[in-house]
């Protein structure tokens, strides 16, 4: 254990770490393994936000420590725009041989998720010669100035920001990812494109857009998947009118919503796939794919980036492959689903302040909201949520009154049950 507490602690960081940069839990971390965290006072903490959905094959990872030390002792970083490396290539012939967009396929590697989809753009604006990009309410897409000017929520990641990033349109959530219950098909998909032709008539013209960038499973817009048939609907659109469809997979993505990319779940093809979050276990990676004739739109020197598929990163995402391979962890992510979906249910069903019960495999959520009016409670979230810290899980929001699973994929039955049985208390608590 550290020699200091978490409270003293927190008074450095009060003093040194400006307030911008928020915290899940007034803790601080000393070790971490599998599923489970340990924080300085020697707290343990079964882990339900798994780095914000970076850990799928857990924490310290024993074959990804391996991969991260055997890389360190040959280089650390001779900058792939120096002198190339094997494990960044072998890392893309993988990636290619995974995205699901009719291929063949190329990819290029940079750091985090926002890099990834900055860059898709990039891609897209180069490859289509336009310049429009459409992105939707709620989704989010990074804390960069193109990221956030894409993010379609205000509070706290745009205000005091501007000015933003020119030619960014927005839809609307509504139909794409929570419609009506029991809307029928033809309702779904005739408001899906009734929505795409108010954009085209009134906010954009068609043959502008250079790419649709879509979440396939809203993240911090509240895990709404997107509705399937809506969503088949926005890919055949876009076909017809050559704008490129760009599926931003950096938190639904690489097993978290029972396939290696959610995309999968839906039968559709995009043309450009952003991957990040859990492609590295935990080294900071992130990758955009497409397909080759789009990838190699940019001209020599147009992509890159000093750190962008730095080797410790690619041997710890090669490790990462194998892992969810020899273990089938989109498997053991719908497993986990279920248990997770039996559970919310059961909150839902029996109190009043716990509404919309939703998920795609592991990637689930639940609401919490005000029993009275029905509308969005983020402060009875925030007890149940520390009520859950004291009891030992760490759990975390979006949206404010969204409760969201991250759990790392390898987490084992038992603690599973165990932290589902701590939140549901917690939740029934809030009440």
């Amino acid at each position: 254990m550290s020699e200091q507490t978490n409270q003293e602690l927190f008074k450095r960081r009060a003093n040194s770490v400006p307030q911008g940069p928020f915290n899940v839990a007034p803790i601080f971390v000393e070790r971490a393994e599998g599923a489970t965290l340990w924080d300085v006072e020697g707290n343990e903490y079964i882990d339900f936000c798994g780095g914000i959905g970076v850990v799928n094959v857990g924490h310290n990872h024993p074959r990804v420590l391996e991969a991260i030390r055997k890389q360190a002792e040959k280089f650390i970083h001779p900058c792939w725009h120096v002198t190339m490396y094997e494990p960044y290539v072998r890392l893309c012939e993988r990636l290619n041989e995974m995205a699901p967009t009719g291929g063949p396929n190329k990819t290029a590697l940079f750091n985090s998720g926002a890099e990834a989809v900055e860059n898709a753009v990039k891609v897209a604006r180069s490859f289509t010669k336009r310049q429009a990009v459409v992105a939707f309410e709620r989704g989010f897409h990074g804390r960069t100035l193109l990221g956030m000017t894409l993010t379609g929520k205000v509070k706290p990641y745009a205000e005091g920001f501007g000015p933003f990033a020119p030619e960014i349109y927005r839809l609307p959530y509504e139909p794409f990812f929570d419609p009506p219950e029991g809307a029928i098909k033809q309702g779904v998909v005739s408001n899906a494109l009734a929505a795409l032709d108010h954009l085209f008539h009134y906010h954009v013209d068609a043959g502008s857009i250079a790419c649709v960038v879509v979440e396939p499973v809203l993240g911090e817009g509240g895990f709404f998947p997107a509705n399937p048939d809506a969503l088949r609907a926005l890919r055949e659109a876009c076909r017809k009118k050559g704008i490129l469809f760009v599926a931003d997979e950096v938190q639904a993505g690489f097993g978290r919503c029972g396939r290696m990319l959610a995309c999968e779940h839906y039968g559709i093809q995009p043309d450009i796939v952003c991957t990040a979050k859990s492609l590295a276990g935990g080294m900071p990676l992130s990758a955009v794919t497409g397909r080759a004739e789009i990838m190699d739109a940019p001209q020599i020197g147009g992509l890159g980036g000093t750190y962008g598929g730095n080797p410790l990163g690619c041997a710890a995402a090669n490790a990462v492959l194998d892992i969810m391979a020899e273990q089938d962890l989109p498997a053991r992510a719908r497993s986990i689903g279920e248990r997770v979906m039996y559970s919310f249910r059961k909150l839902d069903s029996e109190h009043d302040h716990v509404r919309k019960a939703r998920g795609l495999g592991a990637m689930c959520a639940v609401e919490i909201v005000d029993p009275k009016t029905g509308l969005p409670d983020p402060e009875r979230t925030k007890r149940a949520l520390g009520a859950a810290l004291r009891g030992g899980l760490l759990a975390m929001s979006a949206s404010g009154n969204v409760i969201r699973t991250l759990m790392p994929l390898v987490i084992s039955d038992e603690d599973l049950d165990r932290g589902l049985k701590i939140l549901e208390q917690s939740v029934a608590e809030a009440a």
